[in-house]
């Protein structure tokens, strides 16, 4: 298994989102962002509880100024595809490894198999430092095992990086190495590599890195970083939205026939709705504007009493 690269060169049809749309809904987010801070007391709204469980880590804390694209499938998907990230390139990435604010983990295989292929721990501590490789930590499979044997174990190992990748031919192994736990929020799973090109390693990370990561869910509900609030503009995260989407359309289950909806959400605010599958392109009449974003509860009933309506003239 490997993870695959999704492709946004494919002309994008322009009647799926409105780009005013997503545009006053990230000015929209943007502006709720200078205004308000995440509490401990502030709950998710009515209908937002499992967009909410999406974003928190597992010590319940939420990123607070990330932008997130929020898919809802038609049906969900496939166990097996919850288990491997797919890649979906952004023109401004989220994250930069010159700042050298992130903590990378490569998990190798070690397993005593007879191949050409075959990756020892002082190999690739030697290549990561020869080829100023972003990796701060080598960790052979078999050292998984033993430290990952208790929960307080995995925790500590979750907790310890900021992004896991791992040779590619033992991802299938980790679910059962680093348990539920670390796979339910989706926010480290491993990233695939294919150790055996050993000219590309350094290419690969920073590619992946530069990625926005979609893992699909146990639900019909999974979930894309698309942009930063404060450390990006309005423009850059629209450009990073629609690039998203993109990706997103090309690797879903009957692509965008199985789209039910799309929104855009800070992790404490209301999911505004960019596209409905069943309504197709939202535009202005559909948007929930900046105040509602003040009413939650209100914002929630007057787009069900919108939709509703929509859905009346249809079947009439």
């Amino acid at each position: 298994m490997s993870m695959s690269m999704v492709s946004t060169s494919p002309p994008f049809p322009e009647d799926r989102i409105s780009q005013a749309t997503v545009t006053k809904a990230v000015k929209a987010l943007i502006k709720w962002r200078k205004l308000h801070s995440i509490t401990t007391q502030n709950k998710p709204a009515a209908g937002e509880e499992e967009k909410q469980e999406l974003l928190e880590d597992e010590d319940g804390n939420e990123e607070e100024d990330f932008i997130y694209l929020f898919l809802t499938l038609k049906k969900i998907p496939p166990k097996d595809s919850s288990k491997i990230p797919h890649k979906i390139s952004l023109p401004n990435p989220l994250h930069s490894l010159a700042d050298g604010n992130l903590s990378l983990c490569l998990i190798i295989d070690d397993r005593p198999i007879k191949s050409p292929y075959r990756i020892t721990a002082e190999f690739a501590q030697k290549k990561v430092k020869s080829e100023d490789i972003p990796i701060d930590k080598v960790v052979k499979l078999s050292k998984l095992k033993s430290d990952c044997k208790t929960l307080e174990g995995r925790r500590k190992l979750y907790q310890s990086y900021d992004m896991f990748f791992a040779d590619k031919r033992v991802v299938s192994l980790l679910p059962g190495v680093l348990g539920k736990q670390f796979y339910k929020k989706k926010r480290k799973i491993p990233v695939p590599l294919d150790l055996r090109s050993r000219d590309n390693w350094k290419e690969q990370i920073e590619m992946a890195v530069n990625s926005a990561l979609l893992c699909f869910g146990s639900g019909s509900c999974s979930v894309v970083k698309v942009g930063k609030c404060g450390g990006m503009g309005s423009d850059e995260i629209v450009e990073n939205v629609f690039a998203a989407v993109k990706g997103i359309s090309v690797v879903v289950p009957k692509k965008w026939d199985g789209i039910r909806a799309l929104h855009l959400k800070l992790s404490d605010s209301l999911a505004l709705p960019v596209y409905d599958g069943n309504l197709g392109s939202l535009n202005a009449e559909d948007r929930v504007e900046e105040g509602d974003l003040e009413g939650k509860k209100n914002g929630i009933l007057e787009l069900k009493k919108m939709r509703q309506g929509r859905e009346g003239a249809l079947k009439r």
